[in-house]
Parts: structure tokens; sequence; C-alpha cells
């Protein structure tokens, strides 16, 4: 048997090519080349275990700084203050009109020891910080201190062109800003906060510890459609008769609550730097004025309340009452016997001064003492002002403070007064904060609620028929005073420098709202005749205001003729002639 190939395998394992594995593994177990391999793997792991830690401790370090540190800055630097308390509550109007906010902004700061070039830094941050000179920039940067505000409540586009800078040792804090919807609508009222978030004017400042504690708006009585209408007018009319001034102030009869308060010239509280002292001052609760004929309601609630004088009694207003070298006189008198609702209609300064000395000092002091005029008005703002008083009070005091001079008090004084003798007698304290409704505060009654309906009788009689007739608006049943009072220049008095005033209320047979408006130094023009007093100027003005927000306060017009109204208004003037109970 012949065999053409190798022979069959048996052993596969025999057929395997044979390597050299112990030679590969570094030889035989136990050998130098063995041992040299094992501890050169051993220093190796060694090695890669030390490197991840390094890198662990180094990634950890990265952490701590980027996200859990503060703003590098060197461990000597004081940090700027934080605001722990800075958050500020909303300001509302009665209607929930949003008047001040708060709202997030950055402020920049600096560590001036790693500016590296301070003139060079305030050139590129000038353009971007507009309102911050260059120099002033650059002052700040070269101080030698750790820290220092560049500038505080930046714009977002501020804080962006800032940080493309790239300029080491500027830093952002956050900070808030306080804003004013309303711009200056409710200036005088709100007033403003400082860039530390402490208020400085208004509300802001009297409210401060009930705004930054309450997590709840902090409403006030303020209705702001009423509060633009009131401003909308006074502007009007400053500007008809080219006055230097106004102001106008709208309160509830009831409850004192005041819903729109205006003084002009005013100032945008969001830019309060650019306010000046003639636009921060508040007209009607800081300045005081003798407020002239407005008086002479105040005076016959007075002669009235004491049983004294009646409706029926009235005085000889035939001549001038003269007093030394003073002579007290009527503006266009009617030089006869007058009744006290003539006294009143006319506006008979001669009838006021009478009627007050038939009273005597010490009752007349005792009067306005109750009233409040011999103090400081209560109200939630830091902006009020002391009254001036005669001192010693003599007997030409009592005369010429019977109708407005002589005695001077703010508007708010006039208008809480005011609001006492037509409401049924009580005197409350006003307040700019909302009473939850249908509540009405206690008061203090100040003359009896006959008294009051006769004075309501006597200040429709002044729009029907007296002084004040450019008031009147059909079916509001608009009563009030006129006043026209000479400005005082030292010991004596500007005679074409006139305060013209009106204050009055609605609707008469059942007063809800009371007003004043105040009109500084008008000049007469061809619409007025040439006349700037208040019957031509405040009247017409306090009619319009009327018109406007009577609709939006709820108060529905009447019929002025129906027999009810007549019963409860209408007040007979005595015929001329003497009454037999004329004292004078």
């Amino acid at each position: 048997m012949t065999r053409d190939g190798p022979p069959p395998v048996t052993d596969l394992a025999a057929c395997r090519p044979q390597t050299r594995g112990t030679a590969f593994r570094g030889g035989p177990p136990g050998g130098p080349l063995h041992a040299a391999v094992e501890k050169g793997q051993s220093r190796l792991v060694f090695l890669a275990a030390m490197f991840s830690l390094a890198f662990l401790v180094i990634a950890g370090r990265l952490v701590d700084v980027t996200l859990m540190a503060q703003p590098a800055e060197p461990k000597t630097v004081h940090a700027p203050p934080r605001p722990t308390e800075t958050e500020r509550a909303d300001i509302v109007d009665r209607n929930g009109t949003l008047l001040a906010t708060s709202l997030p902004t950055p402020s920049l700061y600096a560590n001036p020891k790693v500016v590296p070039d301070a003139a060079e830094a305030a050139r590129r941050l000038a353009p971007i910080l507009v309102g911050t000179s260059e120099a002033d920039i650059r002052a700040k940067l070269s101080e030698d201190r750790s820290f220092v505000w560049v500038r505080r409540q930046l714009t977002p586009r501020q804080q962006h062109d800032v940080i493309r800078l790239g300029i080491p040792g500027l830093e952002f804090q956050r900070d808030e800003r306080r804003i004013y919807p309303q711009g200056r609508l409710a200036a005088h009222v709100v007033g403003f906060a400082g860039v530390d978030h402490v208020g400085l004017q208004g509300v802001e400042k009297t409210l401060e510890r009930q705004i930054r504690g309450a997590t709840e708006p902090v409403q006030l009585a303020i209705d702001l459609r009423v509060q633009h209408v009131l401003r909308d007018e006074l502007q009007r009319t400053v500007k008809e008769f080219n006055a230097i001034g106004a102001a106008g102030i709208v309160m509830d009869a009831h409850t004192a609550e005041v819903l729109a308060l205006v003084s002009l010239p005013d100032y945008d509280a969001n830019f309060p730097g650019t306010a000046n002292p003639d636009t921060l001052f508040n007209r009607v609760t800081l300045g005081v004025y003798e407020m002239g004929s407005v008086f002479k309601v105040l005076t016959a609630a007075m002669a009235l309340d004491s049983g004294k004088i009646g409706m029926a009694s009235g005085y000889d207003a035939s001549r001038p009452i003269q007093v030394s070298r003073f002579s007290i006189s009527d503006y266009k008198g009617k030089n006869r016997w007058l009744s006290v609702p003539e006294i009143i209609k006319y506006s008979s300064n001669i009838g006021a001064a009478k009627m007050a000395l038939d009273l005597g000092i010490p009752a007349q002091r005792a009067f306005f003492d109750k009233i409040g005029f011999l103090k400081m008005p209560q109200l939630e703002l830091p902006e009020l002002g002391a009254p001036l008083v005669p001192n010693p009070w003599r007997e030409i005091n009592a005369m010429t403070i019977a109708f407005g001079h002589g005695i001077s008090v703010t508007p708010l004084h006039v208008v809480t007064a005011e609001a006492a003798m037509v409401n049924g007698g009580i005197l409350r304290r006003p307040t700019l904060l909302k009473h939850p409704y249908g509540t009405s505060p206690a008061g203090t009654r100040v003359i009896k609620a006959k008294t009051s309906d006769d004075i309501r009788r006597l200040m429709r009689l002044v729009v029907t028929d007296g002084s004040g007739k450019r008031a009147n608006v059909p079916g509001y049943l608009v009563g009030g005073k006129t006043g026209s009072a000479e400005k005082a220049a030292g010991r004596a008095y500007r005679r074409k420098a006139l305060l013209s005033s009106f204050v009055g209320a609605f609707p008469m047979n059942d007063p809800q709202y009371v007003m004043l408006v105040m009109v500084d130094e008008p000049q007469g023009n061809a619409q007025s005749q040439g006349y700037a007093t208040g019957g031509w100027v405040a009247a017409p003005l306090f009619g319009r205001i009327v018109e406007r927000i009577a609709p939006i306060v709820g108060v529905r017009p009447v019929d002025e003729d129906s027999p009810q109204i007549r019963r409860d208004l209408i007040v007979q003037a005595s015929a001329p002639g003497r009454s037999p109970n004329a004292a004078r």
C-alpha cells in the first residue's frame, strides 16, 4: 500500500505552532526579566492614580471658584453692601392701579487697586454711563481704596456694554430701582425713594416702615382717575391765566379720605434729581397762605353755631370800618345793611368783620383752635406747614381773620374744615390711606347738625346767586365760596398778586365730596374781562372738575327744581333794610 500524503494526524495539539509564551511574559516565573516588568507596571499604576487625584483636586477648586465663591476680590476688599432688606412693597391707588414698584437692576462697582489704567477705563466707560462724566469716573477709579461705587442702577443695555469692555476690577452687584409708572401725576403724594432704597419724599418717606415690611401692596385713598382730571384742569388754568402755580385737593366729605392732591409745578418722580425747590414744594400741605374770603363760611358757621346770631341777623355795611390807620371795605360793596346770607352771597368784608366782633376774640380763637387752624395739619406726608397765627390776637386781627387775612394756613386746613361744615358738623382727620369700604372713622363734633344745614344753604346760595355762579354745573348742586386774597409782601400787600381760590362741595343736598382749587398769581385775560379773582378764575375751574369727576365717583345728576331739593337748599336773603336783631 502506497501513501500519497503525510500520515493522518491523531494529536491536534502536536500540530499547533509552538509559541514562546514563557519568553513573552518575561521569562520563566522568578526570572529577572519578569521582575522588572512587574515593577514597571506598579509604577505606572501609581503615577496614574496620582495624576487622577491631582485632576480631581484642580477640578473641585475650579467648581468652587466659578460656581460657589463670590466675585474674586482680594481678602482686604470691603465687600459692597448687600441689600438685605431692600424690597419695598408696591404702592397702588384705591382701585389697584400701580403708583410705585421695584425692579431688579445691576449696580457697577470697582476695585481701583485692580483696574490697570484708570484713565483709559474712564474714557471707555463714559460713553456707556451717560450722565456720569469721564472725570468723575476717573477720579473714582483712581482712589486708594478696594471698593468704590461707579454707578448705581444701570440698565440691562449698560450692563451688557460694560461687560463687553472686559476691564479688570469692575464687578456688578444685584440692586433694585424704584419705578413710578405715573411719572408726574401723583408725585407730590407718592414722593420717591433714593438709590439706597430709603423714602425721601411723600408717602414713600412717611410710610417707610409699612412699605418695607408689607407683603401686600400699600393701598392709598387716591383715585388716579380723579387725580388726572384735577391735574389736567389745573394745568389748563395755569396756562390760560399765565399763573406761577396752582393747587387742588379732593376729599371725601364723610371719611376725610383724599382722592386727589395736586401741586403745580410738579416733577417726575422717576427723575427727582431734575427737580428744583419750586417743583418739590407742595402748595397743598406745606404752603401757608392768607386764604381770603373762603374764611367767611367759617366765620358764619362760628356765628350761627353760637346761637347769638341767626340767618335773619344782619349788619350795616354802608361804610368802611376805620381802625387806626387801617380801613376795612368791600369789593364792589352794596353800601347798605346786609343779612347774614347776603354777607356770604356778596362776600362782604365789613359784614364778616362785624360778625366776628359780635362773637368776641376768645370765642373766635377757640373756634379756630377747635377746627385745627392753630396747629400743623395731619396727613401721611412729611411736607406739612405750620400755620402763622397772630400773637397777640387783637381786635384788628379778629376782624381781618373773619375774611381770611392776618392768619396763614394750608389749603389742607381749609378743605378739612369745610368738610366738617357740610357733613353734619364732624371734623375728621384727613388721610391718604384707603378706609375699608363702608366704614367711617370717628371724628369730633365742631358744629351742630342744624348749623351744617344752614352752611350748605349759604354755600349753595353763593353759586346760584352770588360770586360763585361760574362754578355751577346743572344737576350736581354745587355749593361753595370764592376767595381772592392779595399776597403779603413784608408788612404790606401786593395788590396785583392774588391767590384766587374756590372751596366747595357737591351735591349740596347730601355732600359727598369737598374740593379746593387755588391759582397762584393769575393774570386777567380777555376771557375774564381782565379780572383775576376767584369768581373769574377758580370758580369755572371748580365747575369743570365737578362736571368731569362726578360720573367717575358715582354722583348722579338730580332735578334741581324738585320740591325736595328746593326745600332743602333754598335760603331767602332778607330784603334790604335793617333787621330788628342786627347788632351793628
